[in-house]
């Protein structure tokens, strides 16, 4: 399912976007139960939407570039009636949102479909959607595996064809890693390009919003009609909405290629697509920034501070409630030390002026994104470079430093992960400097245009 086709079609009135929202609800209902990626599926919302979708068409009115298309919400996101659980089992009995984040209805002004409501880790701590009260969600590659998250009921939506598109949050990853693991396209903008207003936040100074798709125009078509200014949001920069759809060339772009840290870490399946890349782009200046480690160990501090902080009154009133994967870690975050935070955010900033300087040798930074193809559901540790790390958090390894500054980043999918001695899906990652999304997009382009880059298609469920 293509959300530019789509749209093109129910304008066009090939088909309605009734029938498209039919089908689709039709769909999730016969095959969503082996994958568990949506939490509740808003159909009588759905069926309403598309119907008015339909009739603007009728009165000669344009519905959108996205006029019909379905879409996934990570559960994170306020929609209008239904309580936000954002994974949780505490806030089960939080009321019913009264009305839709910011980000939802820049999507329905544009006129996509709200399908329905996804799985993510709990309060978007974790890097694997293995969510104890609502089940994991399965990788549509290998059910077996991992969807990877915390955003990973989105993604996997979007990569079993469930929904052409989806939305999701980005702390540390959350959205990089599960669009990676599972084979489809996802981005996280520079940090306060799009509002959060209505998402529900687990770390303030990390947190981002973004989107996915099976190809790169959708990614394109639903990252423009997310952007809009919010005066509601403080962290939202006072930025003109600046379309990425339909860039294409290279001219004038320099290529670097991630080194150094960059280079350890991950199996070598995971890291083969750097160099694919680097062919195609003509990358070949190596640069290993400072710092990074210490970046990486910063941001982990401070995430658990900044998510127990937030999250310290049901710490305290019902711990026993929280998922035990989450538990550990947001009671630790609430027992650092203010000095170690402080510390952290120091370390943090130095590595954000390390990373500046990457961007005097290059534009695009050509990066790993995954150390390992997706997991089996339960692994709690993995092998890496002749050790022993602990699984899930090891996910993060790649994208967790460029979260911590804010640097746009895309998650680029491998379309035939056999090139990289791969039987499941890998990728890798683009970087930017902040604000320059343009450049991400014009060079995943050139890497979709070689058959390098594309969605690898999942076994049929």
């Amino acid at each position: 399912m293509n959300a530019a086709r789509t749209a093109a079609a129910i304008r066009a009135g090939t088909t309605t976007a009734v029938a498209v929202v039919e089908a689709t609800l039709a769909d999730i209902a016969a095959r969503d139960g082996a994958l568990t990626c949506f939490t509740a599926v808003t159909a009588d919302r759905a069926r309403a939407e598309a119907a008015a979708v339909d009739a603007a068409i009728a009165a000669g009115r344009d519905p959108g570039p996205l006029a019909g298309v379905p879409l996934a919400v990570k559960n994170l996101f306020d929609l209008e009636g239904l309580p936000t659980l954002a994974g949780s089992k505490i806030r089960r009995d939080a009321a019913p949102a009264m009305q839709d984040a910011f980000a939802v209805q820049r999507l329905r002004a544009a006129g996509a479909v709200v399908i329905g409501a996804t799985n993510m880790d709990e309060f978007a701590f974790g890097f694997s959607t293995e969510n104890a009260h609502a089940g994991p969600t399965r990788n549509p590659h290998d059910p077996a595996r991992i969807a990877g998250g915390s955003s990973g009921g989105s993604a996997a939506a979007v990569a079993a064809g469930l929904t052409p598109i989806g939305i999701g949050s980005d702390t540390n990853g959350s959205i990089r890693v599960p669009a990676g693991l599972c084979g489809i396209w996802g981005l996280k903008p520079t940090y306060g390009r799009l509002s959060r207003r209505g998402a529900h936040l687990f770390a303030g100074s990390f947190d981002h919003v973004g989107p996915f798709a099976r190809s790169l125009d959708d990614l394109a078509l639903v990252h423009d009609a997310m952007q809009g200014e919010d005066p509601a949001d403080p962290a939202q920069a006072p930025r003109a909405i600046e379309p990425v759809s339909g860039l294409r060339g290279l001219g004038g772009i320099r290529f670097g290629i991630a080194a150094g840290y960059f280079e350890r870490g991950g199996h070598a399946e995971a890291l083969a697509p750097v160099g694919l890349a680097a062919a195609v782009l003509g990358a070949t200046t190596r640069i290993a920034p400072d710092l990074v480690a210490e970046g990486r160990a910063a941001a982990m501090l401070i995430t658990l501070a900044e998510g127990a902080n937030l999250h310290l009154p049901s710490l305290r009133r019902r711990a026993d409630d929280f998922d035990p994967l989450t538990r550990d870690r947001f009671l630790a975050g609430a027992l650092l030390p203010a000095h170690w935070i402080t510390q952290a955010q120091r370390v943090r900033a130095a590595w954000a002026r390390a990373a500046s300087r990457i961007f005097d040798m290059c534009d695009v930074l050509v990066a790993p994104l995954l150390p390992c193809v997706a997991p089996p559901i339960g692994t709690a540790v993995m092998e890496v470079d002749g050790a022993t790390v602990a699984a899930r958090p090891h996910l993060g390894v790649y994208t967790q430093p460029f979260s911590a500054i804010g640097l746009p980043a895309m998650a680029v999918p491998l379309a035939d992960p056999a090139r990289a001695g791969a039987t499941l899906p890998v990728g890798l990652q683009l970087v930017a400097p902040p604000w320059r999304e343009d450049l991400l997009f014009r060079a995943a382009a050139a890497l979709a245009d070689a058959g390098l880059a594309g969605c690898p298609t999942p076994p049929p469920s």
